[in-house]
């Protein structure tokens, strides 16, 4: 359930952002260019919280039927909603690039690969 309120967060507000203020004038258009790479390198932000969150998947699946059980889900959450919100950074950049006229199909770029990198942080199946 976690993982889809995450999926909102990151994209509610690039279509909030586009829907009101889409249509006015760019602030500054020559900003478009700079934000979108900004906005796409902001996806490798994700990459240390990816090998923490690998590494409290180990300790969780170490940790099942053990009365440290609960205590490696819980470090296991913490991390993982740390990562998340790591992983929205592109979608919300893609909001704020409304402003500086960043044009549909580069947000509509940002926001899914914010989408691909949340999708690494699901519980797997055998944790799961």
């Amino acid at each position: 359930m976690a993982w889809w309120q995450h999926l909102l967060i990151a994209l509610v507000p690039v279509f909030v952002f586009n829907w009101a203020f889409g249509d006015r004038e760019a602030l500054l258009p020559i900003l478009a260019m700079p934000m979108f790479i900004v906005s796409v390198s902001s996806m490798f932000l994700s990459l240390p919280r990816f090998g923490a969150y690998k590494h409290g998947l180990i300790a969780t699946e170490k940790a099942l039927n053990s009365e440290a059980e609960s205590a490696a889900w819980i470090e296991l959450a913490r991390v993982r909603r740390v990562a998340m919100l790591y992983a929205c950074l592109p979608a919300w950049l893609a909001a704020v690039s409304v402003f500086v006229g960043l044009e549909a199909v580069p947000q509509i770029l940002l926001a899914v690969s914010s989408v691909v990198v949340l999708y690494l942080y699901r519980i797997p199946r055998q944790l799961g």
